[in-house]
């Protein structure tokens, strides 16, 4: 994917019926439908079936099946509850007639109310760091299969800055906390149902390898597979995603081959724009 309109146009169904939608397939060189994709294609189907003047607070999905790359996926949304000041929209995703996906999503009126958030941590400011194909040079020489595979970790339509040096952190144990900034590496202007959809899709990077981290050493010494089993994101307050946000990770647990993981997302002021929690399959397979 070579540019952001490449994205947008990817995440923006085409409709079938009231209720229906039609999404194309990403080419993820590791095979299969990316997570994030299938997020973000989620949430532009309840969009469209939800009053202009209510905007995504939460998605819950749930990661089924697979998804195969050469097969179009239909999104079919049903309308829960359409309330005073809160609209429930459940959606699947459909390929060959099996449900790979669903998602539930809430959607609310601006309201005023009480307001707090916890504090950004204090790390390096983007400016600072090199990007995270900068830092992988390193591993091009030493294990170019290595260095093919975390590279499609860093899609060209963002840039990501990893505030731990990626080659160190991904070669030994650590405790399990990892921070990227991120953005779009076009400017643009999309309204904030598109932002949330291009958010949405983001949040499925690095996320799951959070749980890794404290288990490098045994994990670099087998073919290990990695898959999301359920994804929950929360929207805060607005954002642009063509400005810096840092993407805060941590893993409390890991444990029966799952790995459980949460992201606080700040944007450059540190203010919490969002929230993100997700388990998913790390099984060892040699």
């Amino acid at each position: 994917m070579k540019s952001i309109k490449n994205l947008i146009d990817l995440l923006t169904l085409e409709k079938v019926d009231k209720n229906t939608f039609i999404g194309q397939n990403y080419q993820a060189p590791w095979g299969r439908v990316f997570g994030g994709q299938v997020l973000a294609q989620s949430l532009h189907a309840a969009y469209q079936t939800v009053p202009k003047d209510r905007f995504a607070h939460s998605m819950h999905a749930y990661f089924i099946l697979g998804g195969n790359l050469e097969e179009p996926i239909r999104y079919e949304v049903d309308e829960i509850r359409n309330g005073g000041s809160f609209t429930t929209r459940r959606v699947v995703a459909f390929q060959k007639k099996k449900a790979i996906f669903n998602m539930s999503a809430s959607f609310q009126i601006a309201q005023k109310g009480v307001d707090h958030q916890i504090d950004m941590p204090k790390l390096a400011d983007p400016d600072k760091l090199q990007t995270g194909l900068e830092q992988i040079e390193i591993i091009k020489k030493i294990n170019p299969k290595a260095y093919e595979r975390i590279k499609y970790s860093f899609p060209e339509v963002f840039t990501f800055k990893p505030v731990q040096h990626v080659a160190e952190f991904l070669a030994n144990d650590h405790p399990p906390y990892n921070h990227i900034w991120l953005k779009t590496t076009e400017k643009i202007d999309v309204p904030i149902q598109m932002q949330h959809q291009l958010l949405a899709y983001v949040s499925d990077y690095w996320l799951l390898l959070t749980s890794s981290i404290p288990h490098r050493k045994r994990l670099n010494k087998t073919e290990t597979f990695y898959a999301s089993v359920d994804h929950a994101l929360w929207f805060h307050r607005d954002f642009k995603i063509e400005d810096w946000l840092l993407y805060a990770m941590d893993s409390p647990s890991a444990s029966n081959a799952r790995g459980f993981s949460r992201g606080s997302i700040f944007n450059k002021k540190g203010v919490l724009v969002a929230s993100v929690a997700q388990e998913g399959l790390i099984r060892e397979e040699s």
